[in-house]
């Protein structure tokens, strides 16, 4: 392990990140470091980490490698493994331009939910091409204290449940996860996203990501809000051959989402790097030990 490891911090809408380029896959990076790194008193502090690693180096991505550089190798803040981070492919993709491995305009990033698609506008917002979206049948029920929602399954490479609510207070501390059922719809825990109207195609939301808490922003969370409340509106691009537009706000800003009439679904929004620096090899090996 080399002595000098560096890093940077970077976030979109406020959800934030660690960011550890690491071209090559040499860094261990356990869980243990991850939830250190991510650390708000004794770390740098993040919602999660961003290990920048080459495809070709990584046993996960090496099948991407042909299509896509770069691999997301993403952990969520408590060091658990995520497949996807709309908001951290954005910034994964500003610290890929800021190191001069791409420059503005279009580029692929593989990710364990897949290859994306990434645009770098000049001097602007990132859109991430984010997949399609999987509406798992069966009913799910959210619940805060005395408080239960229906909520509709939503899976964008990783799970989500939205629900709509009167008021986005409603939803509590979210210091916890929210109580679900049935068990069986989400095996593997849940996002949960709290949602309320703000006008026509404009809704704000709250969320709970599984092994992060309440976060500022979640930009999977954000997709599968604009396509449930499409589909509560009656609008599917799918059958009407138009696309579907919402304005979704998060406690962090702003993220615009667009539906396809094929399925897919853009992700518009900033990316920002915010500072760079070393981090202590003899602390971080500790933690790996």
């Amino acid at each position: 392990m080399s002595t000098r490891i560096a890093f940077l911090k970077g976030h979109g809408t406020e959800n934030d990140f660690v960011i550890v380029p690491d071209p090559e896959n040499a860094i261990d990076l356990p869980p243990s470091a991850v939830a250190a790194l991510c650390d708000r008193r004794a770390g740098i502090g993040g919602d999660g980490l961003l290990h920048v690693v080459r495809s070709a180096a990584h046993p996960e991505a090496k099948e991407m490698a042909a299509e896509a550089e770069w691999f997301m190798d993403y952990r969520n803040g408590d060091g658990s493994i995520a497949e996807m981070c709309g908001n951290g492919v954005r910034v994964f993709a500003r610290y890929l331009q800021r190191a001069g491995h791409v420059g503005e305009g279009d580029l692929a990033v593989a990710t364990r939910g897949g290859v994306k698609r990434v645009h770098l506008a000049k001097g602007g917002d990132v859109t991430v091409g984010m997949g399609r979206a999987r509406l798992p049948e069966g009913e799910v029920v959210v619940s805060v204290g005395e408080r239960s929602w229906p909520a509709r399954n939503v899976n964008m490479g990783n799970p989500h449940a939205v629900a709509f609510v009167e008021d986005l207070a409603h939803a509590g501390d979210l210091l916890a996860p929210p109580p679900f059922s049935p068990a069986s719809a989400y095996p593997d825990g849940v996002n949960v996203e709290f949602v309320v109207d703000r006008g026509p195609r404009h809704v704000a939301l709250r969320v709970h990501e599984r092994g992060a808490g309440e976060t500022r922003s979640c930009g999977t969370g954000a997709c599968a809000v604009a396509v449930a409340t499409a589909r509560r509106d009656g609008a599917d691009p799918a059958v009407t051959g138009t696309p579907a537009t919402y304005t979704v706000d998060v406690p962090g800003g702003t993220l615009v989402i667009t539906e396809l009439p094929d399925g897919e679904i853009e992700m518009t929004g900033p990316a920002v790097i915010v500072a760079e620096g070393e981090i202590d090899a003899d602390w971080l090996a500790s933690l790996a030990g």
